[in-house]
Order: C-alpha cells, then structure tokens, then sequence
C-alpha cells in the first residue's frame, strides 16, 4: 500500500438558526475560490505561512509526518465519519462536482509521499471519483487535520496507525491523537482572523435577548434600526433582577443594556525549536468591544453575586495556516451580575468600549505564560444615586478558545459599574418623608481573569501540569459624584 500523506479539511457552512443558515450560503457564495495551484502546493521547509480565514467552499488539505518528509498538501480525501470513542474515522475520496457544506468538502489534488511516483492526472482523476482509490491513499503514519465533520464537531487532529480497510462509505482506519507539530514541522506563521459573526451559534438564555450582526454584502440580521458596524455582532437584554425586601413598588429592580463585540483568533507558530516542542507559539482571542446598560431600583442584598447567563455563543472558525486547516473552538456566554447591601436605590447608565486581549504564549526558555490586556474607558450616561450603600453590577463575557475541540484559554471580561453611597437617613411617625445627607460616588472599571490550560499541548509543547492564571488585570476609574 503507498504511503500516502493525507489530511481533510471541512468547513462547516451553516447554524443551527434559520438566519444563520441564509447568512452561511451567502459567505459560501461570496468566498473567493481557492485554486489548486496558490495553496495546495506543499512548500519547503522552513518558510513563513500564511494565515487567514479559510474559505466557506474551501477545498480539502493534508499533511504526512514532518519526520518523514511529507509537508502539508491537499488531497482528494474527505472524514466521512468519526467516532470518538474509538477513535475510528472513515475517509473517502471526494467526488467531482462535490459541493461544499457543513460535513462536507471540497475537491482538491493529492500530493503523494516522497517514497511513491507521481500520479498522473488520469490516475488522480480515477482516485477521486473511485471510493476504493482512498485505501491506496491512507497509510499509517498519515495525519489527518479536518474542519469539521460527521462525528468531529470540533474539528479533527489525527494521526493514522492503523489501516482497517474498506467500508461502503470509504476506507476505515484507527487513529490517536496528533499535533501541530508534525504538521507544520520547521515553517513559521502568525496572523489575526476576525470571525466571521453569522457563523456564531446563539442560545438565548433569557426570553427578552434580540440578536443584531451585519456584514459585507448588506447582509444584516436584527431589530429594525439596530446599528451594528460590519464584523460586529451585537445581543441587547433587558430583565428583572430581586428587589431589596421591603423596598417600594417605586424602587423595582431592573438591568438593561447591549453587548457589542468583534472578535478575533490570534494565531502563532514558530517553527521547530529544541527538542521536540516548536520554538513559539501563541493562542488567544481578542477583538473589539462596545457595551452600554441601565440599573434602575433596589437591589436585593445576596450573600454572593447575583449572576444572569443571557446568551451562549459558540463558532468554529477554520484558519488556513498555508496548506494545513487549523480550527478554532470559541464560546462566549454573556451575563449580567448584580451584588449590593440592598439598601442603596440608583438610576444609572454607563457606556464603555474598547479592545481585550487574552491568550497564551509559548517560548522554549519560558515555556507557557498567559497574556492579558484591556484598553477599555467609559463615560457615565445618567447617574442618580439616593440613601447609603452599595450596588455593583456588571456587564461582562466568559470566554474560552481552543483547538480541535480542546479548551487552551477560558477567560472572564468583566466591565462593571459600582456605586456607594454614605450619610444619614431620617425619619419620624410625626413628620412624613425623611431627611437624607451624605455623598456619593459611581465608577467604571473592568476586571480580566482566566487560566491556560494544558490541552494548548496541541501545538506539540509540553504538557501542562496544572491550570496557569492569567493573572487578574484590575482597572477602576471614577465616572461621577455629589450629594444628596
């Protein structure tokens, strides 16, 4: 059997949404096509690759051991299905006039091993169009780096140890788990891709949470007249928070306000180092953030915050890393907190924006160590605070990013607004009212906290013993003042 060097990439098209459906068969339809001869040429050791958001019709690429030689290259071979209990995937060659889709893939040339004579173009035509070609063209010792697919929802890193043979649905083989390494071997690439916002999947927690995104192509999904900047995907929530006991009709508790955030997955490798780690690599997820919210009442005093999820969101952007499909697994879940003593009552409105940044970075002196950074401000709408206490609420997302399916960084953003309040409040049964003196203060600021864990082992680093924190990065600025 030839020792063939093989890898899939299947780029998922479409949501779990109707409108994100619509949206992922128009990114189809406006993707540029990617030829066979730009990108699925393998490339000499040692060069500098490009990064990029992989194409919604991409084709399919491949890599083989850099031990052995074999760089990264397309092939004609798709995952049709993988189990991940068994670690058992199903490959097949991909047929002519194949079209992309989520599961799917494209259609591009077979690169074979140093070791086995060129194919000829009839003969690569026959394979791709034959499901029995694919036992010829899988052999152990083959990586398989796919987007995702039937049974990898996450994307799949592989390497092939075993060939169990044919199947009505193409050519069987056991696997275990691979590493950027043995793809990517001595060539270096760094770059930062924006996702895409139609490719986010949102689960909205609560009933009141709208949805907003535009995109090139004057492609816009949300309420009418909801502005977004393109890139940018944007979720509004309004709800009840618990009451202070006691309190007024007149001091009901609420918080509404919108996230808006353009995110982005930054991306490094740094080619072979000593040993057998690459010499760098770096993961992380940044992006621009813009958000705005009211709090209005009494809050209820609570042992512990008070934590609202609103909305979940997950995407598997695919970067094209030269030849080689690298997917990214990000979530985020937006919340509101609220915490208090319960007695303050406030009317306030903040609006803040800015950048974030929070990662892993990997050096063969240093070995892993975290990165984080916010460049956030923001300026006070409307501000009314009455009687003494405290109230903080937040605004923020949890976040984490990983590869093929294993978490490298979680990360909490958390702006937040906090009011206190101190002075003395009277009052009589003989005189009606009270008589109220004291100060108050309202502050921004924002906290960023999260942890490296030992799954970044992907890009062929050394394990992890334990969870690294990020470290927490603490901003406060005042916002207003004054007295009652």
């Amino acid at each position: 059997m030839p020792g063939f060097a093989m890898t899939a990439l299947l780029l998922a098209a479409g949501c779990a949404s109707p409108p994100h459906q619509a949206a992922a068969d128009g990114r189809a339809r406006e993707a540029a096509q990617v030829s066979d001869g730009s990108s699925a040429a393998a490339h000499a050791d040692g060069r500098t690759l490009a990064v990029a958001a992989a194409p919604a019709a991409a084709a399919t690429t491949a890599a083989g051991s850099t031990g052995a030689g074999r760089p990264a290259h397309r092939t004609t071979l798709t995952v049709t299905s993988y189990d991940g209990k068994t670690r058992r995937a199903v490959i097949s060659a991909v047929k002519q006039g194949r079209s992309a889709g989520k599961g799917k893939a494209g259609s591009p040339a077979v690169s074979p091993s140093p070791a086995a004579p060129s194919p000829s173009p009839s003969a690569s035509a026959s394979a791709s169009a034959s499901a029995s070609a694919s036992a010829q063209q899988a052999a152990v010792g083959d990586v398989i780096a796919s987007a995702p697919a039937p049974g990898a929802p996450d994307g799949l890193l592989a390497k092939v140890t075993k060939v169990l043979g044919e199947t009505d649905a193409g050519t069987e083989v056991q696997t275990e788990p691979a590493t950027l390494d043995a793809l990517l071997g001595d060539d270096t690439a760094k770059g930062t891709v924006p996702v895409d916002p139609a490719a986010f999947e949102v689960d909205k927690l609560l009933p009141d949470v709208k949805v907003s995104w535009s995109r090139t192509g004057d492609v816009h999904v949300g309420p009418e007249g909801a502005h977004v900047p393109l890139g940018s995907l944007r979720l509004d929530v309004s709800t009840e928070v618990p009451a202070a006991e006691g309190a007024p009709a007149s001091a009901a508790a609420s918080v509404s306000g919108f996230v808006q955030v353009a995110p982005q997955v930054d991306f490094a490798y740094g080619g072979a180092g000593t040993g057998t780690a690459p010499g760098s690599a770096y993961l992380g997820v940044s992006g621009d953030w813009n958000s705005g919210w009211a709090v209005k009442g009494r809050a209820g005093a609570t042992a512990t915050p008070l934590r609202i999820p609103f909305a979940k969101l997950h995407a598997d952007p695919v970067l094209q890393v030269g030849a080689v499909p690298v997917v990214v697994n990000l979530d985020l879940t937006c919340y509101l907190q609220v915490s208090g003593d319960g007695r303050i009552t406030v009317d306030v409105e903040q609006n803040l924006k800015g950048g974030f940044k929070a990662g892993g970075t990997f050096g063969t002196a240093q070995g892993w160590t975290p990165v984080s950074s916010s460049t956030m401000t923001s300026t006070p709408m409307r501000s009314s605070v009455t009687t003494s206490g405290s109230v903080r609420t937040t605004l923020g997302a949890e976040a984490s990013v990983g590869l093929y399916g294993s978490v490298g960084v979680t990360a909490d953003l958390a702006p937040y607004l906090r009011g206190e309040a101190t002075g003395t409040v009277t009052a009589t049964s003989a005189t009606p009212g009270a008589d109220a003196q004291g100060a108050w203060n309202l502050y921004g600021g924002v906290d960023l906290s999260g942890t490296l864990r030992l799954q970044l082992s992907v890009f062929g680093t050394p394990v992890l013993e334990r969870g690294i924190p990020l470290g927490t990065l603490h901003r406060e600025w005042k916002l207003a003042g004054g007295t009652f």
